[in-house]
């Protein structure tokens, strides 16, 4: 156990592939710190994440399966981890080190989930999954925004989001360095996920060699990466501590602009390093990441390569054993993951040959068994594709067949039914936890509660509204949340078809957001015709579908910008909902909700 208490930083990108980097053999883009920071580093070249973004980050943050964390889904509220789960930042903090964070965290937009309610000392983060999403500042864009710091809103102005997130991290590190604290620095980046929104001067270069529009910006997005590690590294050198920090670098999931792929999922133009699939998808192409892990006083670096099977929950037990950070809440049986530092050694780990790892995408509010799954092993992919794929559960060899290309399932019938009895254990020990629901939280300590589409519960056709361009264009979906009162009291809830910073009447368009420089544009807000509102509230610890504890039917009027329910309501858990109808009998749900407690 190291006793010397390095400092700690992780980064991680959004949406960006194995094959999304230069080092990686892409002959379009360009990531020169990126490559020097691979030739100096130990490379996990069978790293794996979960398919989305959501998943991955709850297992990185967790060292469990995301499932187990209650991560499933990036939408319909499956996004908030479990609070009975210690994070990664918790077992630091506990541990003496400062803890800061600053991007996306996508993990719950609300009090007990935030993540300075998670372990994070200082955390800078926008709302939602993307900066744009419901749970964002209205009209968020990648160069002006609002976003949080430790719950309280902060302008920044034309900058770009990544070199916001960078310049804050530098300056957390910066002041850490200082006051002599040990750091954790939590850096995940929102890019290059979409909208691929970039200064014109990082897509120019890609453009020029013919590489399609979005795929230069998304390029773009990573070149914007890469100058910013580079600047974060000197920074360190600058400190003097770039040899005692562990750095850690890796994405959330495979590629989702790097290239296209046909119904298959092998390549049909761009970039994949090889891999069948791309985000979202069960073959590797949607989950194996580039993990470049750096720290030389403990002998990780050099430019190594680590052939064995990884994932992003191995990543807490590494740094809990390096970092001495070990306690009851930070015991290895408490993890999914595997202490790797034996395997960053250059050693060979025996355990690491035998395990089996599950990853799936499930995208639902309540989880379908066997819907896009794989199961892996040092040697197999056994991959059921469902939503994303040809729909069909194959069979390939690890070791000689990387493009997944050869099902050898019937050559092969006693492998395939080892590894399903895999994912029948795996399901079996977390399906209990489906059934497992984490709620918006409103108590006495709380002033407002905004909770959004992008959390509704039973949506009728998923994925359901997540995106301001929805709520701008008025799209005819409905769902409900789910509340647990900590603190009985009368309590308003304020539903809106705008957020309260437009403050428009729920009929009235919004006009166009047109022609910002370097910015997607968005359409414009289209007026609906809504004559009646029907809210409701049931007690759901009473009775499974819910008792009535408050009702209001009322009209809606050109002006009125937002209905009101009040109600008095005792702890326990509740299902929020709103119909708003409109003269074709159409109903939408109420796109924003405001929760207050009424104080005497």
């Amino acid at each position: 156990m190291n006793k010397n208490r390095p400092n700690v930083l992780v980064i991680v990108t959004d949406d960006q592939g194995y094959g999304d980097f230069s080092c990686s053999g892409n002959p379009w883009l360009k990531t020169p710190e990126l490559d020097r920071f691979h030739d100096d580093a130990v490379r996990l070249q069978q790293f794996h994440t979960d398919p989305m973004c959501a998943p991955s980050r709850a297992a990185l943050m967790t060292g469990c399966y995301s499932a187990r964390a209650g991560v499933w889904s990036t939408l319909t509220g499956r996004y908030f981890l479990n609070r009975d789960m210690p994070t990664m930042a918790d077992h630091f903090r506990a541990g003496g080190y400062r803890t800061g964070m600053f991007g996306k965290w996508h993990l719950g937009d609300s009090r007990r989930y935030l993540p300075h309610d998670r372990g994070f000392d200082e955390a800078l983060y926008h709302g939602g999954g993307v900066i744009g999403e419901m749970p964002d500042r209205w009209d968020n864009d990648y160069f002006n925004a609002v976003f949080w710091r430790n719950g309280v809103p902060e302008r920044f102005e034309d900058t770009y989001c990544t070199d916001v997130w960078c310049h804050e991290a530098s300056e957390f590190i910066r002041r850490s360095v200082a006051d002599e604290q040990p750091f954790f620095c939590y850096l995940p980046l929102n890019a290059p996920h979409s909208p691929y929104d970039v200064h014109a001067d990082y897509a120019k270069p890609y453009l020029d060699q013919g590489v399609p529009h979005d795929r230069a910006h998304f390029f773009g997005m990573i070149a914007n990466i890469d100058e910013n590690v580079g600047k974060l590294r000197q920074h360190l050198e600058d400190l003097g501590i770039a040899d005692d920090t562990i750095i850690v670098y890796t994405g959330d999931n495979g590629t989702a602009c790097g290239a296209t792929v046909d119904h298959e999922g092998f390549v049909a133009e761009g970039y994949n390093a090889g891999l069948r699939g791309k985000k979202c998808w069960s073959t590797d192409g949607g989950h194996r990441n580039l993990c470049m892990i750096r720290w030389a006083n403990g002998g990780w670096s050099g430019g190594r390569d680590v052939d064995q099977l990884t994932a992003h929950f191995d990543l807490v037990p590494t740094l809990i054993e390096q970092c001495d950070l070990a306690g009851e809440a930070s015991a290895p049986s408490r993890f999914d993951g595997h202490d790797l530092s034996q395997a960053l050694q250059g050693e060979h780990d025996e355990q690491l040959d035998e395990r089996a790892i599950v990853v799936h995408n499930q995208q639902r509010d309540n989880p379908e068994k066997y819907k896009d799954f794989a199961v892996m092993t040092r040697d197999w992919r056994l991959c059921q594709t469902t939503d994303w794929g040809p729909g069909r559960r194959e069979l390939t060899r690890a070791d000689h067949d990387v493009e997944q290309r050869q099902d050898v399932s019937e050559q092969h019938p006693e492998v395939v039914a080892q590894l399903m009895g895999v994912y029948e254990a795996w399901w079996e020990e977390l399906d209990a936890g489906f059934d497992q629901v984490w709620p918006f939280y409103l108590s006495q300590d709380d002033d407002s509660v905004m909770m959004t589409a992008h959390a509704w519960h039973g949506v009728d056709r998923p994925p359901g509204i997540y995106d301001q361009n929805h709520c701008r264009l008025g799209v005819p979906q409905n769902g409900y949340w789910l509340i647990e009162v900590a603190d009985a009291g009368r309590y308003t809830f304020e539903f809106r078809r705008w957020p309260r910073e437009v403050d428009a009447p729920m009929t009235a368009g919004l006009p166009a957001r047109i022609g910002v420089p370097h910015v997607s544009d968005r359409p414009e807000g289209a007026s609906l015709s809504f004559k009646r509102a029907k809210l409701a509230i049931h007690d759901v610890d009473v009775d499974q579908q819910g008792d009535s504890v408050a009702l209001v039917d009322q009209a809606i009027t050109p002006d009125l910008c937002h209905v009101t329910l009040v109600a008095d309501l005792s702890p326990g858990r509740y299902r929020v909902q709103a119909w708003l109808i409109d003269e074709n009998k159409i109903d939408r749900g109420a796109y924003y909700c405001y929760v207050n407690q009424i104080r005497d």
